[in-house]
């Protein structure tokens, strides 16, 4: 009976799900952040989540050419033929379901009216069908970039102990920061040479945060430099699934682990999702109150 019990809220939770939507982003390009993206939602999906992932990274849109896999249609396909989301859906390796960014992806940001709504729309549709929504994001920020950024639930940052790198990602912070004092936001340091040094490039972006924004910024984890990396991009295969007993595959499965223990995602019918902010940028661009 307590089975069936525990079987019946689990089959409730679920059809009453909201996928949390994160953006995932960098100050500069060049970090891993896409890699960081497919790797992250593959071990969500081997730990039982349900993920899609977005590619809205303008000018770089390489989902699909990490995964080793030919898209038929990507968003910008969605957005200007008004088609349904769901024909835009891919499965990659793993079973991990994306949408490519594909050619003219900067039109994304430029929607009309009619386009916004389709957008919007389609979104909606598949929210309840997923844990977890990324949108890998172009690395830097623009105006309208930032509205998707902002709007999304969780901002992942990520950043690797280059100087410019971190620099950059703190600036990165700033922009956020400035658009929406409130938002979420946690940290990544990839290609760490060991964990004292991840830790450390965390530990001074924190306190840059904290003493200057007076923003508290959690660290979700770091990723040590791993040759098996370019291993994989070379075949184009995740590196969680062409070695899953490598340094990062194994620090990447421990961090699944703290973002889904510190992701517990109960947001109220006041609270507004990330189509809701969406829209209410969309208004105010267009002059709409």
């Amino acid at each position: 009976m307590r089975d069936q019990a525990e079987m019946l809220r689990q089959r409730l939770n679920n059809e009453s799900r909201t996928a949390k939507v994160c953006a995932v982003v960098s100050g500069k390009g060049g970090v891993g952040k896409s890699n960081f993206t497919v790797n992250l939602a593959l071990s969500l999906i081997q730990s039982g989540s349900k993920v899609l992932l977005l590619d809205l990274d303008i000018g770089m849109a390489n989902l699909d050419i990490l995964m080793g896999v030919h898209s038929k249609y990507t968003i910008v396909d969605m957005v200007e033929e008004e088609r349904p989301i769901i024909e835009m859906i891919e499965t990659g390796p793993g079973g991990l379901e994306f949408i490519a960014g594909g050619n003219g992806l900067n039109h994304l940001f430029q929607l009309n009216d009619r386009q916004f709504n389709h957008f919007c729309e389609q979104i909606n549709n598949i929210q309840d069908s997923y844990d977890y929504i990324f949108l890998d994001m172009a690395a830097g920020a623009s105006k309208d970039g930032l509205q998707f950024i902002t709007a999304a639930d969780q901002i992942l940052l990520i950043t690797t102990p280059e100087p410019t790198a971190i620099t950059d990602a703190y600036a990165m912070l700033k922009f956020v920061h400035k658009q929406d004092p409130n938002v979420n936001v946690s940290i990544t340091v990839n290609r760490a040479e060991n964990h004292a040094e991840g830790i450390d490039i965390a530990d001074r972006v924190q306190y840059a945060s904290r003493q200057f924004l007076q923003k508290e910024l959690s660290l979700l984890g770091v990723l040590p430099e791993d040759p098996s990396v370019f291993k994989a991009v070379k075949v184009q295969q995740p590196y969680l699934l062409y070695d899953p007993n490598t340094k990062i595959s194994k620090a990447m499965l421990q961090m699944t682990t703290t973002f889904k223990n510190g992701s517990e995602y109960n947001r109220t019918a006041k609270d507004d999702g990330f189509i809701q902010k969406l829209t209410r940028y969309f208004k105010r661009k267009q002059g709409v109150k």
